[in-house]
């Protein structure tokens, strides 16, 4: 017969973002535990609320099932003497498994020879086997954790009751101070200490007493209820799924409401006012049918409709508190210049090591008019970046943003339009914050793009010369998203650059514009090129490229991530190609030769006159057929050019020994050899592919 296991740890309110990582964290280590302690059981169901972290566990068995297992000793050698005696170490291992030396068998492993017992173990019984979850339960680890009283145990929120039952049988556990017990505690203010019979009356037993303790249950009646509010005024309401996961972490037991504001506000941007109600109450925002923004806002109680009106008009309050002093920002801002602005900044500091954002801006600008260069911007948007990167930081001294630093950039765009700068100017202003996270938005103009990567490139190229490097998981400066958010754009846009040769010129384009150049940006180059590197290998395991294509890809001349995308496509296509095989071994082996002579690029020098065979001639004159073209083709041209030498490779090798004896025509033929080795690796190292 089969029981349902109640655990619940009842805590402080924990901060909402921990909440779902939280309980999935337990739920992860509760199954860990019950497979290790080999504990049959059904459906691990995790519940959750910001007081609480539950867990049942349906169709337990009653103990775990009994086990016959060999238990190997020393060898026999050590355990028994030539007249067959036994050892002190036999004795003591027997003993030590409360057998005799008669239950002892040898079995040979690895042609040696050991001593053996077979041993019964009778399972034991889940009341017992789930006492032990007390260990999971310890081993947590959050974001943030704190110590309370005199205890040494860190944990996200101080712990105040624990429950632990069987069906009806409180199981013995002990954390901290506190006894594992039958007894939970219902809403904060409306609820009261609940009792309970058995373990399956826990789910009831708490919604009756105003706790909603299964998380997505609670998050449908939140659904659910702004779904008819939003109804009944014929409203339109975004339902933000990252919010609604907040506002669902932040009660027990939830109650939707309406709320207004006055229409005066809506004169401001509605990203001030959206970010006023979304970002700092927490209230989902509305929208008339006509996509415009609304006076009104929807937010969620922790609790039932009682005195709801109190409830509603301190949220108003509240909110026009927040409203009153972004209109008055607003207002105030746009008493200045933007060059009123952009001279601020120069008593910004961008990192004490580096130096003012007013400087960061001087080299992002060179940075932006060297790439509006190399990518064939226009003229018209050349002269846009290069406007927008004169003043694109001038929004961070604005009381607004001050404020409101999520603003940031968004804010930017709004002032430069108000101030007559051209739209280009101010959306790119926007948009070099994207992608502010892994997936998130890119810029959708190539003026913001640019600007983008200026921006990123420009703050990893500074952090790394000041020896603020990432490592491990430590990243204050989030060079990681930017370093990715490089590679997105580059892809995203199809601009082919180099990133490593990018990183000379702008160095060289320093030192001509730049009055000073403080640091050595080229002392961390290699880094730099790694870095990046490693974020396309993040980005082509997401996307589940194979590895060893990854590793090929990567290998590229040029620190192009546009082209290793492209190199990945044009090989994935062409691995289930008939001559795939006998052509990638066939350019492999040249590598391989090549690689073992350690010849350079620079020094080849074929000389035809001591070719000795036909075959030597005739690869000579494959490779220089395809030379003159090479460099101008695209990865899918430069593939095929390549793998149709395939035969003219067999016949070479079938008919020459590289290696010859005479050592003029040896070199002679590495230094042929090399030269087509030149032209492979443009394909990336075929070496990493694992061919069948």
């Amino acid at each position: 017969m089969t029981k349902t296991f109640l655990l619940e740890i009842g805590l402080e309110e924990m901060p909402a973002h921990v909440v779902t990582g939280a309980i999935e964290q337990l739920q992860q280590r509760v199954v860990d535990y019950l497979k290790e302690q080999k504990l049959a059981h059904g459906q691990v169901e995790a519940l959750s609320t910001p007081r609480r972290l539950a867990i049942m566990i349906h169709d337990v068995a009653e103990q775990q099932p009994d086990e016959d297992i060999a238990v190997k000793g020393p060898a026999k050698k050590i355990a028994q003497d030539d007249q067959g005696n036994w050892s002190k170490a036999a004795q003591g291992f027997v003993r030590g498994q409360k057998m005799t030396t008669e239950d002892i068998y040898f079995q040979e492993l690895k042609g040696t020879e050991y001593v053996y017992v077979k041993k019964h173990i009778a399972g034991k019984p889940a009341a017992e086997v789930l006492a032990g979850l007390i260990e999971p339960i310890k081993a947590m680890n959050f974001p943030t954790r704190m110590r309370w009283n005199k205890f040494n145990l860190e944990y996200i929120r101080p712990i105040h009751w624990l429950v632990a039952m069987l069906d009806h049988q409180v199981i013995e556990m002990k954390l901290l101070n506190i006894q594992a017990g039958n007894q939970t505690q219902g809403h904060r203010f409306l609820g009261s200490t609940i009792t309970l019979a058995t373990a399956a009356d826990y789910q009831k037993a708490l919604a009756d007493d105003f706790v909603i303790v299964d998380a997505q249950e609670r998050k449908n009646i939140i659904q659910q209820q702004i779904a008819a509010i939003a109804q009944e005024h014929d409203w339109q309401v975004d339902l933000d799924e990252d919010l609604l996961e907040e506002v669902n972490n932040l009660v027990e037991y939830p109650t939707a409401f309406a709320g207004r504001f006055a229409d005066k506000y809506l004169q401001m941007p509605e990203e001030v006012l959206i970010t006023s109600m979304k970002d700092n109450q927490r209230y989902f925002y509305v929208r008339q049918q006509d996509g415009s923004l609304a006076p009104y806002f929807i937010g969620v109680r922790n609790g039932n409709r009682e005195y709801l009106d109190n409830v509603i008009a301190g949220n108003e309050k509240v909110l026009v508190a927040r409203l009153e002093d972004a209109a008055f920002f607003f207002a105030e801002d746009q008493k200045n210049s933007l060059d009123y602005y952009v001279e601020q900044l120069q008593q910004v500091t961008f990192h004490d090591k580096i130096g003012s954002m007013s400087e960061k801006m001087a080299r992002t600008r060179i940075i932006a008019q060297l790439l509006a260069q190399k990518l064939q911007l226009s003229a018209e948007q050349t002269a846009d970046v290069l406007r927008a990167a004169q003043i694109y930081k001038f929004d961070l001294v604005t009381d607004m943003v001050g404020e409101f630093a999520e603003l940031q950039g968004v804010m930017g765009e709004k002032y430069a339009l108000i101030m007559g700068e051209n739209p280009a100017v101010a959306q790119a202003i926007r948009e070099h914050y994207l992608p502010n996270s892994a997936q998130g938005q890119l810029p959708e103009s190539q003026v913001g793009a640019v600007l983008a990567l200026a921006d990123k490139i420009e703050s990893i190229l500074s952090f790394f010369a000041v020896d603020l490097i990432p490592n491990g998981s430590n990243d204050p400066y989030g060079l990681r998203r930017q370093a990715l958010g490089i590679v997105r754009i580059l892809q995203h846009e199809n601009w082919q650059l180099d990133l490593h040769q990018l990183q000379n010129e702008i160095v060289a384009a320093y030192q001509e514009k730049l009055s000073t150049v403080k640091f050595d940006y080229l002392q961390h180059q290699a880094d730099f090129d790694e870095f990046i590197i490693d974020r396309i290998r993040q980005l082509f395991s997401q996307a589940t490229v194979a590895h060893d294509l990854i590793d090929t890809v990567v290998a590229l001349p040029q620190l192009d991530p546009t082209a290793m995308m492209e190199d990945v496509q044009v090989i994935a296509k062409h691995r289930q190609d008939a001559n795939f095989k006998d052509s990638i071994e066939a350019l492999t082996r040249i590598l391989r030769i090549t690689q073992k002579a350690k010849l350079s690029a620079s020094e080849i020098n074929v000389q035809p006159a001591l070719f000795q065979t036909e075959s030597e001639q005739q690869l000579y004159q494959a490779v220089q057929a395809i030379v003159p073209d090479f460099s101008h083709q695209n990865l899918e041209q430069k593939y095929q050019a390549l793998t149709n030498l395939q035969p003219v490779i067999t016949a070479y090798f079938d008919e020459n020994m590289v290696m010859d004896p005479d050592l003029k025509i040896r070199n002679n033929r590495l230094q042929q050899l090399n030269q087509l080795t030149q032209l492979i690796k443009q394909l990336g190292d075929l070496n990493q592919l694992i061919v069948k």
